[in-house]
């Protein structure tokens, strides 16, 4: 039989792959069944969390971040306690990635500060030496769309059934409040940048989609449990 299939390339590679992948769900699925629920204490993302996560795919961000911690003491050492299946329950699309030009940052908001991605992200240089990364001044201009990030949210919740206006107080119910939220969650964001460009604006009414950007990077990881005992 090996012999056989030895001399037949096509059938050598169907039998492959089919092996291969029962290999793959027989490692897989169980890690599902086990951890595939959200984690307890798991809240969704806030609509300003909603806007800066649109903006983190939007800008490519992806393309050389991971957001996925493997059980590997190099990649424990380094990055934190190794994802679970359930931390990713809200993620719509899943942000995994696989190529690592920059590190991890799947728990990049228990490591760094609002003030330190303000200044990572107008020079990267200036906080990370030998930094590849371009700058990304345009994001200190533009305004963040509430709306946008408020229809991303509302169809979380009515199509997927993420649990807003349940969990942590982030509401959707009523767009005025959440409008509200919206702003308060970005006056704290600002209150801790250094940027007097953001400031300022942020006195006019406008809301800049380094903020949002911001927020988003403060909730990956452990930020985002009330609980700590995974």
């Amino acid at each position: 039989m090996f012999s056989w299939l030895e001399k037949n390339p096509f059938f050598f590679s169907l039998a492959f792959v089919f092996v291969f992948s029962i290999a793959g769900l027989v490692e897989i699925l169980p890690g599902f069944a086990k951890t595939a629920r959200p984690i307890e204490g798991l809240r969704p993302y806030t609509v300003l969390e909603t806007a800066g996560r649109q903006i983190y795919i939007e800008e490519g961000c992806y393309n050389c971040h991971s957001q996925l911690i493997r059980p590997f003491k190099a990649e424990t050492d380094r990055y934190g306690p190794y994802s679970l299946s359930g931390e990713y329950a809200y993620d719509r699309p899943f942000l995994w990635g696989s190529k690592r030009t920059g590190p991890d940052l799947h728990r990049v908001g228990d490591n760094r500060t609002t003030d330190w991605h303000d200044y990572h992200m107008w020079d990267p240089q200036s906080v990370v030496p030998g930094s590849i990364m371009p700058a990304y001044k345009h994001l200190y201009s533009n305004n963040v769309d509430f709306d946008t990030a408020y229809a991303e949210a509302y169809t979380q919740k009515v199509v997927f059934g993420v649990p807003y206006d349940v969990e942590n107080g982030v509401k959707l119910g009523d767009i005025r409040q959440a409008k509200s939220l919206f702003y308060q969650e970005a006056e704290q964001i600002v209150h801790d940048m250094k940027s007097e460009q953001v400031k300022e604006a942020f006195k006019n009414g406008e809301i800049k989609k380094i903020v949002a950007l911001i927020a988003y990077l403060n909730s990956l990881g452990q930020s985002r449990r009330t609980s700590q005992g995974e």
